[in-house]
């Protein structure tokens, strides 16, 4: 039987009722593929979806590797394996910690910013193009029932 025949599975994306984890999942995909597609058209077109679990999770001041992964929940070795892509083209640098000399801090080197805020930018069009579609106050509330339930699954 091929996934064509029969009903939709309850929840799927295929019902006329998918679950929250699908209508959170389907806006996220298209703004993953906007900033993708941005990010090559401003110049950094050596960076991959799946690069932005580093500039999502890197602190300001630069973040361990270990700490890096376990935000992103990914292994270290997975982390290891990006922040080595994303060093060797410029993005990141290694530098020791001062607060112990055998750990080494990420950090976001002139490069990395600038593609850090080129996505922001590329994401606050997004959203602005977004209210544009559903009007400012059901924008506003999305992103107040989106900032309640990040609150209340913090601990889950």
């Amino acid at each position: 039987m091929s996934s064509n025949d029969g009903p939709a599975l309850p929840g799927s994306s295929g019902d006329e009722r998918p679950n929250v984890a699908i209508l959170l999942r389907d806006p996220y995909q298209k703004v993953v593929r906007r900033v993708s597609a941005g990010l090559a058209d401003a110049g950094f077109d050596d960076i991959r979806p799946a690069h932005t679990v580093v500039f999502q999770h890197i602190e300001a001041g630069g973040s361990r590797l270990t700490d890096l992964a376990e935000r992103a929940q990914i292994t270290k070795q997975s982390m290891g394996y990006l922040v080595d892509y994303l060093e060797q083209r410029g993005y990141l640098e290694r530098r020791p910690d001062p607060s112990d000399r055998r750990a080494a801090l990420i950090s976001l080197t002139d490069r990395g910013w600038e593609q850090v805020r080129a996505a922001l930018r590329i994401i606050a069009a997004i959203e602005e193009e977004w209210a544009g579609r559903l009007g400012q106050p059901r924008m506003q509330q999305l992103r107040e029932l989106l900032g309640d339930l990040g609150q209340i699954t913090v601990n889950d």
